[in-house]
């Protein structure tokens, strides 16, 4: 090639259009995957085992878990259906740990409330054996147990060579308070943990479902004084207007809530979005998520 031509080969070289690799797709955020997701991934709640508290400024959905607690859900069972708790209230609020509530007179044989016919002891319900039970194990390490994830629904922990699992305490979850002996509740007097998790109350106490919405409403209360955030006056504590099982509340004044499965691949897709945070407002990702820092997504049913 004459010397005189590769100038002009070279500058329409230059001209040519540069391939560039294709930039790979930006990561979805949690929200995107759940605003994604099918609707075979969410569940509907079971009426016979959801909680309906109502108290000043709305209402409180708890979901038990029989699977775990079958004698304590069903003498709450009881309890709500014959109206205990109806009229009482929320008598203590301790400041990052939990609220509680109950019969407030329930040690003073003179005053306290009749359980009707639920039964007066309960069996401690700490963990259950691990045969049969669906475990959608998180990845992470965790300081309270071997191995830890979810089981329909509910943060939950495994010890494999112990054979048992048992629910966590996270926030949310909803507990039978006890005395001193280990089968002295009889499921009337419950809390709800509102602060950071208490875990070493892990199969110390029988935990019976988790609040499912309504968080707000419990977490806000005034807290009590110290050192265990019992209130010293009756005017003090938050009125329970009712507490009733979703289906015994006629359907059409039930909440159509969907709650999402834990065992779906959109919550898995959700959870690592948020186990590795890869917003433009990240400089790091953690590479880690704490079972009870793993959101458990509910929505309402379209109508």
């Amino acid at each position: 090639m004459p010397m005189r031509r590769l100038p002009l080969l070279v500058a329409c070289l230059l001209a040519l259009p540069v391939a560039h690799a294709a930039e790979p797709p930006k990561p979805l955020t949690s929200k995107e995957i759940l605003d994604a997701s099918p609707d075979a991934d969410w569940r509907t709640l079971d009426p016979a085992n959801t909680l309906y508290m109502d108290v000043p400024g709305g209402r409180v959905v708890i979901e038990l878990a029989p699977a775990f607690a079958p004698e304590h859900v069903a003498n709450i069972r009881t309890l709500a259906r014959e109206g205990f708790w109806n009229g009482l209230g929320i008598y203590r609020s301790h400041d990052n740990f939990v609220v509680q509530f109950g019969d407030a007179d329930a040690e003073d044989t003179a005053k306290a409330k009749s359980l009707g016919t639920a039964k007066t002891k309960l069996p401690a319900e700490f963990a259950r054996k691990s045969a049969g039970v669906t475990f959608t194990r998180l990845p992470d390490v965790d300081g309270w147990a071997p191995q830890v994830g979810f089981v329909d629904g509910f943060p939950a922990a495994r010890d494999p060579k112990a054979g048992e699992t048992w629910l966590t305490h996270c926030y949310g979850a909803l507990g039978a308070g006890r005395g001193g002996p280990p089968d002295s509740s009889n499921g009337s007097e419950l809390y709800v943990v509102t602060g950071q998790s208490p875990r070493q109350l892990d199969r110390n106490i029988t935990l019976v479902g988790r609040v499912v919405k309504g968080m707000e409403l419990l977490s806000a209360i005034p807290r009590g004084p110290e050192p265990m955030g019992f209130y010293e006056k009756p005017e003090q504590r938050t009125p329970i207007t009712a507490v009733r099982l979703a289906s015994d509340v006629p359907e059409n004044e039930r909440m159509p809530l969907l709650v999402l499965r834990t065992d779906s691949k959109t919550f898995a897709a959700a959870t690592e979005a948020r186990r590795n945070r890869r917003d433009d407002w990240y400089v790091r990702t953690a590479g880690h998520i704490d079972l009870c820092n793993v959101p458990l997504p509910v929505r309402e049913a379209k109508p």
